[in-house]
């Protein structure tokens, strides 16, 4: 009986360490992001710090590494994810987006998330400037 009752002690303290194996932000679960602090750099200026709102940025995005997506809250704009990789402790996601049609607005960029803290930042790169976004992601 001793024996039994070890055993199941032993299988339960496995299931507890099994559950809190995965980091919470590793991308398994949808994550709500807030952007927080947005630094614009542009060519030949000092980088400033704008609102989210000054520079199209929402204020909160929905990241669904699963279905390799970033999208506002509503939805509205969706943006594809070409690359994840899980690195030093950090979720990265990248991708490009080609913005509005017939207008040279094209960006690259990459978010990177702590897998532990969920802490966040995102920077995209155009033409002649750079944008520098930090938050912090909890799980959706």
């Amino acid at each position: 009986m001793k024996t039994i009752i070890n055993t199941i002690l032993l299988m339960g303290l496995l299931g507890l360490f099994a559950g809190v194996s995965a980091a919470p932000f590793d991308g398994e679960k949808v994550l709500l992001c807030a952007t927080q602090i947005v630094n614009q750099c542009d060519e030949g200026l000092d980088c400033t710090e704008v609102y989210p709102a000054s520079a199209n940025i929402p204020d909160f995005i929905i990241v669904d590494a699963a279905n390799k997506s970033i999208s506002e809250i509503d939805f509205k704009n969706v943006t594809t994810v070409e690359r994840i990789e899980h690195l030093d402790g950090k979720l990265v996601l990248q991708g490009a987006d080609d913005g509005f049609k017939d207008v040279r607005d094209g960006i690259a960029w990459t978010m990177t998330i702590n897998e532990d803290s969920g802490k966040m930042i995102l920077s995209a790169t155009g033409d002649g400037f750079v944008m520098v976004v930090f938050g912090a992601c909890a799980v959706k």
